[in-house]
């Protein structure tokens, strides 16, 4: 059977796997721009510069365009947990593979989040963080699955909703591919399937 390919699709490295743009470039970064705006006027006259956590790896995109529209200063903070270890499901018990290599005692902490699905993961790690006497501890994430939630985590911003499909693109990835998308997608079913 022969597939058309989607023509809202942008031109990409990966040809058709990607099933539909959820939020495009320009969407994107206009939202980023806002959600900094928000962060920032929260936190403008801190007495220190804000602390930003970024869960490694799929944050990583997001971090850098919005710690640049921040207009406060900012510290980067890198973690790296995991819940799945080798299995495709998780296992519930979230291990930290790469620890703060700041003390956060006393700082605002915003932990900057890719996606929020079941939430069970960045629950734990909320809870861990608050366990290091922040003086505040916030989330903003760039996009939320509503249908996936497990337990709710109250973030502060929120990017986008998202359906409940298979999301790739700007830091998010399958096997480690479509991370450099610059927009958002559905991949296409046929894929992980």
């Amino acid at each position: 059977m022969l597939v058309e390919k989607n023509p809202d699709v942008p031109a990409n490295a990966f040809g058709d796997d990607i099933a539909t743009v959820l939020v495009d470039e320009e969407t994107l970064h206009r939202r980023i721009r806002e959600m900094a705006a928000a962060v920032s006027d929260r936190h403008r006259g801190a007495d220190d510069d804000l602390i930003l956590v970024c869960v490694l790896k799929g944050a990583a995109y997001f971090l850098t365009d919005f710690s640049r529209a921040l207009s406060i200063p900012a510290q980067l903070e890198f973690m790296v947990v995991s819940s799945y270890g080798d299995a495709a499901a998780s296992s519930g018990t979230v291990k930290i593979i790469k620890d703060l290599s700041a003390d956060i005692a006393g700082r605002d902490v915003v932990v900057v989040e890719d996606i929020v699905d079941t939430g069970l993961t960045l629950s734990w790690l909320i809870d861990n963080l608050k366990t290091r006497g922040p003086k505040s501890v916030e989330v903003v994430t760039l996009l939320r699955k509503p249908s996936g939630e497990k337990i709710h985590v109250d973030c502060a911003d929120v990017g986008f909703d998202v359906p409940d499909e298979f999301i790739v693109g700007y830091g998010i990835d399958y096997a480690e591919r479509y991370r450099t998308l610059p927009w958002v997608g559905a991949l296409d079913p046929a894929v992980y399937s």
